[in-house]
C-alpha cells in the first residue's frame, strides 16, 4: 500500500508540473525554459503570434542566438494566431515572474490588457514588428511599415509608367503591421495613375492567399499587379497566376528565403525586405539592458531595402 500511495503522489506531482506549462508555450530546453533556474539567471519571454510564418521563425532564431549570446533565458510561446491563446500565454509569463515580455502581438488592440497586467506587475514589456494600441510599452522594435507600403506603390508606379490595375492582399485585420502597410500603399498610390481595383484581407497566410487571389482575378481579368502585404500572400499569388497567359506583378513584403528566392527567379517582382533576425536580436538585446537597469530608446527603427532581380 505504502508503494502505491508514492506512485499516486509522485503522478500527481508531475501532472501537477504539466499544468503549469501555458498555452503554446515551447517545452523547456537548452535556449527555451519555463521560468527562472536556479541560477538566478535572468528570464525573458517571447510571446509570438505564430511559427507558421517563416518571418517569426528567423525572428525566434534571432532571439534565441542574441540570449545565448547575453547569457539569458529565453522562454517562447506560440499564440498560433489567437489572440485568446496569447493573452493567456502573457499572463502565464507573468505568474513566472519572467524579467522581460517580448511581445509580437497577434492582435494591436487585443493585447492591450495583457500588457497593463505586465506593467502592473513590473515586468516591462518590448513589442517586436507589431505595435500595441491603447498601452504604453518600454519600447518598440519594427521596421517602418508606412513606409515600406510607400516603397512598394512607388516601385509599381515606376514599373507600369504610372497607369494599371492592382490588386491588394491585405494581412491579418487589427495587426499594425497590416493597417500601416496598407496606409503607406494606398496613400501613395492614391497619388499616381494606378488603380486599386480590388482589397481582400488573406491574412498573411499563403493558401489563403492563393484562394484570395483566385477569385479577385475571376472578377478583375484586366489586373497588371498584386501587392500582397507579406510575402507568403504574394507567393499564394504566383500559385494562382501560374498556367496563366498573362504578365501580373507581384510584389510582397517582408523579405523571406521564399520570397527571395521567388523574386530572384522573376515569379515575383519585387519584395520590401525586412530583416526579422535582425528585430529578434535587438528585442533581446534591449530587454537585456531593461534588466541592467540602462535607458533604452522607445522607438527602434529596422532598415527596410526593396529587392528586385537586378
Amino acid at each position: 500500500m505504502r508503494k502505491l500511495s508514492f506512485f499516486a503522489a509522485a503522478a500527481a506531482t508531475l501532472l501537477a508540473a504539466c499544468s503549469q506549462q501555458g498555452p503554446g508555450e515551447s517545452a523547456p530546453s537548452a535556449s527555451t525554459s519555463a521560468g527562472g533556474g536556479a541560477s538566478g539567471t535572468p528570464v525573458i519571454g517571447l510571446a509570438l503570434s505564430t511559427q507558421n510564418n517563416p518571418f517569426f521563425v528567423e525572428l525566434k532564431n534571432g532571439a534565441e542566438k542574441a540570449a545565448k549570446d547575453a547569457g539569458v533565458t529565453l522562454t517562447v510561446v506560440d499564440a498560433q494566431n489567437d489572440p485568446a491563446r496569447q493573452i493567456s500565454s502573457v499572463e502565464d509569463l507573468i505568474q513566472k515572474h519572467v524579467s522581460v515580455i517580448l511581445l509580437n502581438p497577434t492582435d494591436s488592440s487585443a493585447l492591450a490588457g495583457a500588457v497593463q497586467s505586465a506593467q502592473r506587475a513590473n515586468i516591462p514589456v518590448i513589442t517586436l514588428d507589431r505595435g500595441v494600441d491603447g498601452a504604453d510599452v518600454a519600447s518598440h522594435i519594427a521596421s517602418d511599415n508606412i513606409a515600406g507600403g510607400k516603397m512598394a506603390a512607388d516601385f509599381l508606379a515606376k514599373q507600369l509608367g504610372g497607369k494599371g490595375n492592382i490588386i491588394e492582399l491585405q494581412g491579418v485585420a487589427g495587426t499594425s503591421a497590416a493597417r500601416e502597410r496598407g496606409k503607406g500603399f494606398d496613400d501613395a498610390i492614391a497619388g499616381t495613375g494606378l488603380k486599386i481595383v480590388a482589397q481582400q484581407p488573406a491574412n498573411f497566410d499563403r493558401a489563403q492567399g492563393l484562394s484570395v487571389s483566385e477569385n479577385l482575378l475571376q472578377g478583375n481579368s484586366d489586373v497588371q499587379a498584386i501587392f500582397a502585404q507579406n510575402d507568403e500572400m504574394a507567393l499564394g499569388a504566383v500559385q494562382a497566376l501560374a498556367g496563366k497567359n498573362k504578365k501580373v506583378l507581384v510584389v510582397g513584403f517582408d523579405g523571406t528565403p521564399d520570397g527571395k528566392t521567388a523574386v530572384q527567379n522573376g515569379t515575383m517582382a519585387a519584395t520590401v525586405a525586412q530583416q526579422p533576425e535582425e528585430i529578434g536580436k535587438l528585442g533581446v538585446e534591449t530587454a537585456k539592458k531593461l534588466i541592467d537597469k540602462q535607458p533604452v530608446d522607445k522607438t527602434i527603427a529596422v532598415p527596410l531595402k526593396l529587392l528586385t532581380k537586378e
